[in-house]
């Protein structure tokens, strides 16, 4: 189980998530933080760059704001 600290920036061109120097991750989410469509696309997008199923990807802290923590089982 690993658990990362992303930084999340809804409505923007294209769907990034990048690592940051300081061990955190910064992701550009191309959704709107309505109704948890960018909860959403954040999972599917830490899901893909991990190489997991969305099933293993799960916002344990931070859902309604833009600093978060999230837990990938691997």
């Amino acid at each position: 189980m690993k658990t990362i600290v992303v930084k999340v920036k809804p409505n923007a061109r294209a769907s990034t998530l990048v690592a940051q120097a300081d061990g955190s991750w910064l992701a550009h989410i191309t959704a709107l933080p309505v109704d948890g469509q960018a909860n959403d696309a954040l999972i599917a997008l830490v899901a893909k760059q991990f190489a997991v199923r969305r099933a293993q990807v799960r916002i344990k802290t931070g859902s309604s704001g833009r600093l978060k923590r999230v837990q990938i089982d691997e």
